[in-house]
């Protein structure tokens, strides 16, 4: 029996849609919130701007384009060396954004009278398809954290609880892929982290203090920008780690819901949106923003991609921002029940790229794909990095400029027609 699928344009009613805007909330939430947790500074603002910056993002895109825009850490090394340094702080910081936002939106101009002709020839199937799996096996094993089954600073000895609440959330979220029916189907991400909670809270797990302590309203707090050169220059890198991981979400998301949508809306559309996002939040206190992989996964799993659902993720976004015991609630849910989750969705994700080198038939027994995908994988995967200034460029941005650059050195190759037969190329092709 094939699950229903919910497609982008499609609008579910008003009672299917808050419960599944409610589970792309949460499945974003906690990377979401952790940024601004790391950086000192108030989630409200970020969540302000998480939400606004995914409705301006739909309306750039004409609702073509699924994504939930959250939390980017691409800047938290960057951004944490500009609050340390004396004589500037996090407004200088901030400024950093803007101009990085700023960047994005003139790439984005710039791909619109270009086009997206050059992906297809530096991301060929067998590196696209690599890039695509490392965006969720990097993330695996943030998820085996958060679930107790590795050793942290934070978690010095397996704690059996821990493990028993992340098996409930990841088995009820397993099976009830697989075997929930109707609505339930559509909602089993939902349903685990409800249940793991549950679970969690019978061993004694959650802590209800933030709750008692938080306000019923709160304002976000909004500080403006300031502009310095040195700051901007330590942010700027991080411009290359933010367009190839937007690159490597857009095709995974055109994968998932059966749509290019490099080509439509246009990668130049996603780009600006994701850039302005950024730009706006810099100006207000806010941190980069970048579409999310927790969401991807959802709509992996679930099929439901409408953009009218992670709006509605957007809308409630917005108003936890104001609403602070019900999102100091949502901090309270244990890691080992986000992990459960995210344990399958960042398995999904993985299994994309795999359903992607299936679908466009990507012959390995020629000798490119295989080096190829080889190299791409092997590099996301080794804890590899490359540090340019003050940003550490590793896992599938790194992988994934390995495999732009390998795609254009064969593209040149097979300009000059300088290589031997790739293990029967010109026969394969033929």
């Amino acid at each position: 029996m094939n699950k229903k699928v919910i497609q982008v344009e499609e609008r579910p009613s008003i009672l299917e849609t808050i419960p599944l805007s409610i589970q792309h909330l949460f499945a974003m939430f906690s990377a979401s919130v952790l940024v601004p947790n790391l950086l000192g500074i108030n989630p409200a603002v970020v969540l302000f701007m998480n939400g606004l910056g995914t409705l301006f993002y739909f309306w750039v895109t004409k609702r073509k384009a699924p994504a939930f825009l959250g939390s980017s850490f691409a800047f938290i090394g960057p951004a944490s060396i500009i609050i340390a340094t004396q004589g500037l702080g996090y407004q200088y910081a901030l400024g950093g954004f803007v101009v990085n936002g700023a960047l994005l939106c003139i790439i984005a101009i710039i791909i619109k009278f270009v086009g997206t002709k050059w992906i297809d020839v530096i991301l060929p199937p067998a590196a696209m398809g690599s890039v695509v799996m490392l965006i969720g096996l990097e993330l695996a094993g943030n998820a085996a954290k958060q679930g107790g089954l590795i050793l942290t600073e934070t978690y010095t000895q397996l704690d059996p609880k821990m493990i028993i609440v992340f098996l409930i959330t990841l088995g009820i979220a397993v099976f009830g892929n697989v075997l929930f029916r109707g609505f339930f189907s559509l909602i089993p991400i939902l349903v685990a982290i409800v249940c793991g909670y549950i679970a969690a809270a019978c061993f004694g797990m959650v802590d209800f203090t933030p709750v008692k302590e938080a306000s019923w309203f709160a304002l976000p707090n909004f500080q403006l920008a300031k502009f310095n050169l040195n700051a901007i220059m330590i942010i700027m890198p991080a411009t290359l780690v933010v367009v190839s991981e937007h690159i490597g979400h857009q095709i995974v998301t055109g994968k998932i819901v059966g749509r290019d949508i490099l080509k439509e809306p246009g990668l130049h559309r996603t780009l600006f949106g994701d850039g302005f996002s950024t730009m706006v939040s810099g100006f207000v206190g806010s941190v980069p923003t970048t579409t999310y992989g927790e969401n991807i996964g959802v709509m992996a799993m679930t099929g439901v991609y409408s953009t009218f659902v992670i709006a509605g993720a957007g809308c409630l976004s917005l108003a936890l921002a104001f609403l602070g015991k019900v999102a100091a609630l949502i901090t309270t849910i244990p890691d080992p029940v986000m992990g459960g989750v995210s344990f399958l969705l960042y398995g999904m994700i993985a299994t994309s790229g795999v359903r992607l080198l299936v679908d466009q038939n990507v012959d390995y027994s020629r000798s490119r794909n295989l080096v190829m995908t080889s190299v791409v994988l092997v590099t996301g995967l080794s804890g590899a990095f490359i540090r340019m200034g003050d940003i550490k460029m590793t896992g599938m941005s790194l992988g994934a400029c390995v495999a732009m650059l390998m795609g254009l050195i064969f593209f040149i190759i097979d300009k000059l027609h300088i290589a031997n037969d790739y293990t029967n190329d010109s026969e394969t092709e033929e």
